[in-house]
């Protein structure tokens, strides 16, 4: 039985990408779905001065060149290039947590680490989790100074994705840290996706950076690059970082193709995304329209004014029901809407999919998206 229905999937999801990749307009943008072939042709085209820089032997040449510009762009003394995110946050948290000598991490439960990465932080770190508050939004600075024990860094996810891709006001934020501190707590950014987060805040990255006393920065989720994370802070702790980069197994031989794609896409990606984060904007209200008008008798687009260029849809079906209906308008429109949908947790009866608007969604009109709205209705049940 098990076995049958891991073949089913896996035609499922081979049809997905199918359609998705045959879809000749595609509004929100998708890892994975290019080809080898296709992914190292855009590796290739994007060397451009890259290609007489120095190959890289376990964190030199073109890695340290990458290290060095997100220092810079980012405002901190130093920063070191990381495999993941995962490890690159472990790292931080542990070498904050020696150095405050509380080891325990103020963060939200729906941060990355409490929902993607299996208990890392106390399983491999050994460090103790406490949570402001459990509300689906940011927390604030009175949840931050009402919190009954202490704790020796605070970490701030921006944006929460799993919320929402939600962010705080300016203000807002600016008040977190400074009750953290007066707590004599560190704060750490999880900026993931900090780099689409100018926007929003109408600050530029050092400066939002600048609040935080490290930050870690992703180099594929935004912009577009193979893989990697970067963290940058103080010197001496970034020195501290790269030991227990060591000990972790992250002193990878070489690593030149995610520099090389990381450096294009901070090139490419990063002086288009306030443009994305506009016209994500536009998106939300044109989907948020076509769904009323074609009648759903129940549907959220949230935020409504979305915060970066990515947010989420939610109708009241089953998700399978929805995916269905993506890959079929995919398939027979060749214009691809929606990818997949999930289960709404905690919500029974709901689904929800990411959108994300990056350069292909710029095409998209809101005449265009209200007329593929009622295409991708008139496919459910």
């Amino acid at each position: 039985m098990s076995g049958s229905y891991e073949s089913d999937e896996k035609a499922r999801a081979a049809r997905r990408l199918a359609a998705w990749r045959g879809a000749e307009r595609t509004l929100a943008h998708r890892h994975g779905q290019a080809t080898v072939g296709e992914r190292m042709a855009q590796i290739a085209a994007a060397m451009g001065d890259t290609a007489e820089a120095d190959i890289d032997l376990y964190g030199n040449g073109i890695v340290a060149d990458l290290e060095e510009r997100v220092a810079g762009l980012l405002g901190k003394e130093a920063a070191a290039f990381f495999p993941t995110g995962t490890m690159a946050q472990q790292v931080a948290l542990r070498c904050w947590a020696g150095r405050t000598g509380n080891h325990t991490v103020a963060l939200h439960p729906l941060a990355h680490p409490e929902q993607h990465e299996r208990e890392s932080l106390t399983t491999l770190a050994g460090l103790r989790t406490v949570q402001p508050t459990t509300a689906p939004r940011p927390f604030t600075a009175p949840e931050i100074e009402a919190m009954d024990e202490p704790f020796g860094t605070l970490m701030i996810e921006l944006p929460l994705r799993d919320a929402g891709y939600l962010l705080p006001s300016w203000e807002e934020l600016e008040e977190v840290c400074e009750a953290a501190r007066a707590r004599d707590a560190v704060v750490h950014f999880d900026g993931a996706r900090l780099w689409e987060c100018t926007e929003h805040f109408g600050r530029p990255l050092d400066e939002i950076a600048g609040l935080a006393d490290t930050v870690y920065v992703s180099l594929y989720k935004t912009l577009g690059g193979i893989s990697g994370a970067v963290l940058a802070g103080p010197e001496t702790l970034i020195e501290e970082a790269r030991a227990w980069r060591h000990r972790y197994g992250g002193q990878v031989f070489q690593q030149f193709p995610q520099a090389i794609a990381a450096l294009a896409g901070l090139d490419r990606e990063l002086p288009r995304l306030p443009e994305y984060v506009r016209h994500a904007r536009v998106v939300a209200r044109a989907i948020r329209e076509g769904l009323d008008a074609a009648g759903v008798a129940w549907s959220r687009v949230y935020p409504e004014a979305p915060h970066t260029h990515q947010f989420q849809v939610w109708l009241p079906y089953d998700a399978e029901v929805l995916t269905q209906a993506s890959v079929e308008q995919a398939e027979e429109t060749k214009a691809s809407l929606f990818g997949r949908w999930f289960p709404g947790a905690g919500a029974p009866g709901t689904a929800f999919t990411e959108v994300t608007v990056a350069a292909a969604g710029l095409d998209w009109s809101a005449e265009d998206i209200h007329a593929a709205v009622a295409e991708f209705v008139r496919r459910l049940p």
